[in-house]
This record gives C-alpha cells, structure tokens and sequence, in this order.
C-alpha cells in the first residue's frame, strides 16, 4: 500500500506529512527504547519521527528472532488456531505454519505451539522468512494501541516515510503493526 493517496500527505503544512533529515536524526540523542527494537533503517528513522511526534508512545516489538517470532505466533495461536491464515498474507511459508497447528491439535500450550513454529521456520530460507513477517528483517515494529490521542497518533502513522501497511487489528486481535 503506497500513501500517495492520503490526503495532505505531500502538502508541508499538512500534520500528515512528516519529514525526518537523516543528518539531523543521527545527531539526535539515541533512545535506548528504540535503539533495543533493531530495527532496519528506514523503521528506524519511521520510529524516531513516531516518538518526536508522540514521546507518550511505548513501542511493544521490533526485530524479532525465528524464536521471538514463533512465541509471539504461539501467543495468538493459543487463542485462535486459525489465527496465522487470518493474519497473514498467503505464502508456502504460512500454510506450512498453518498445516503444523491444524495436524498438531493436541499442542495446545504457548510453549508447544512455539516449538512447533520455529521448527517451521528452522527449514525455512531467509528470503521467505522476511516475505512471511517484516518483524523478522527488522522492517516491522508495534506500537501499544492507545484511547487517548489514538486518531492524532494513526494520522501520523499513517503518514511516516515509507509506510507500507498499518494495521489496527491482526486476525482480530487489537495489535497496532507498523510495516515498511
């Protein structure tokens, strides 16, 4: 999804356009809550602009290991089984998570399911890990969904350089997931 058709966003005097000079930001103090994320550069310049705009901002993943990946999968699966095909984008990656949850329905606690995953993923090459989740290349991060100021703090989301996708919800659950 490219944000050239939202409104404002290439007009300087609109709040949806956000600029963030790449030499101003390397001068900027590091945030050690964005810095842990390791995040890939352009996540990492959308994530500082993020927190510039909105310091109240708590960021809830970044980078994510195979393992990190397939716990916070496991998490969601334990509430939803068919949480993965709901969620994400269809790939052999996915259904061959999907195929290990629905032919493994005794496993049913986060850590079973986890091991499950990741020993999806252990066969997988990197190329499809980093289709499957953006999470997995750095090119992916979470932010804690908010009530106060949650329109202002989506508008300017929506309009970080390079934005690729933001979801609110992830196969139904509340989870605000910014992808570039």
């Amino acid at each position: 999804m490219v944000n050239s058709n939202i409104p404002g966003l290439n007009d300087p005097n609109s709040h949806t356009h956000l600029t963030v000079d790449p030499k101003t930001a390397e001068k900027d103090p590091e945030d050690p809550e964005i810095e842990a994320l390791n995040l890939a550069p352009k996540a990492r310049t959308a994530a500082y602009a993020l927190k510039k705009a909105h310091p109240s901002i708590k960021f809830t993943s970044g980078r994510r290991s195979k393992e990190d990946q397939a716990r916070a999968m496991a998490s969601n699966v334990v509430k939803n089984r068919k949480w993965i095909e709901e969620t994400y984008v269809s790939s052999p990656l996915r259904k061959k998570c999907q195929d290990w949850v629905n032919n493994n329905p005794n496993k049913t606690t986060q850590a079973e399911i986890k091991q499950g995953l990741l020993s999806v993923f252990n066969t997988a090459v990197d190329d499809d890990l980093g289709k499957f989740s953006k999470h997995l290349s750095g090119m992916a991060f979470d932010v804690q969904p908010v009530v106060n100021n949650a329109e202002k703090i989506k508008k300017t989301i929506r309009g970080l350089p390079g934005l690729v996708k933001f979801l609110e919800k992830e196969g139904g659950l509340v989870r605000w997931h910014v992808q570039f």
